[in-house]
């Protein structure tokens, strides 16, 4: 059994080809960086990908680069987090139930960075944006998906947390305070659903330093290739969504050392 502590023994967890076979997992963020990568890597072990993104055309370029690879054909949800409201949700919680009857997996991925500045200097309207985002949406999308994922035989959500998250750090702002409420929000649900009769997992990740857009932005002086490309942390992502991690729930495990 694959231990849990430290970020180099998930690296090591080698997925068997069949994992997620037959499994339908919505993913956020899933038209750009680590998004994109779960998405693909989710498809290549035979996962029904739902894409889940603000940007249709980026959608559309994952959606094609996972038939192209052989994956199963992907459905795209453009959805603006910014501005989607319950009822939208209830509307894409129908759609999945229509199409596919269950929902095994949730990835909360999507994410803004907002300003690197100091919360004297915040303003109040990119505050307000990052928490839309970062804590709104993850508590609306997963509200409407439950119903979805006791659906299935062994359900998983995974959301995506950060260092920040974990201990506040200056200048992080609305991102770092948006992290801890989704460490909260996690550990809330990971104790209400253990106690269910139809178990759904619930964890954290967080990826650590990644090659992605987000990271050039908050590190414009680093070196985008003295960074850990986001294809080699997804042995984590295999491991909590598949059958190998059952019973492990209200982790927040760091996907590198």
């Amino acid at each position: 059994m694959l231990k849990l502590s430290t970020g180099s023994v998930m690296q090591a967890y080698k997925a068997p080809t069949n994992l997620l076979e037959d499994k339908v997992i919505l993913v956020t963020g899933a038209g750009d960086g680590i998004g994109k990568v779960i998405a693909q890597t989710y498809a290549s072990y035979r996962a029904t990908v739902l894409l889940l993104g603000r940007t249709t055309s980026k959608l559309e370029s994952v959606y094609d680069a996972i038939v192209a690879q052989g994956g199963p054909e992907p459905a795209i949800l453009p959805v603006n987090l910014e501005g989607a409201n319950e009822v939208d949700y209830a509307r894409i919680a129908d759609v999945i139930d229509t199409e596919f009857g269950r929902l095994d997996g949730l990835v909360h991925n999507a994410s803004q960075l907002g300003s690197m500045t100091t919360i004297e200097q915040y303003e109040a309207e990119v505050w307000q944006k990052v928490m839309q985002v970062n804590v709104n949406s993850q508590f609306l999308l997963t509200k409407a998906m439950l119903p979805l994922l006791r659906a299935a035989p062994e359900p998983s959500i995974i959301f995506t947390t950060s260092s920040v998250g974990r201990k506040g750090r200056a200048f992080w702002g609305a991102y770092s305070v948006s992290k801890f409420a989704t460490e909260g929000l996690a550990q809330i649900l990971a104790h209400e659903l253990d106690t269910e009769e139809g178990f759904v997992k619930v964890n954290t990740i967080n990826p650590g330093a990644t090659r992605t857009n987000m990271r050039a932005s908050a590190y414009p002086a680093e070196h985008p290739m003295s960074v850990t490309p986001a294809e080699e942390i997804m042995p984590i992502y295999l491991y909590l969504m598949g059958t190998d991690s059952k019973g492990t729930t209200g982790k927040s495990l760091d996907a590198q050392s």
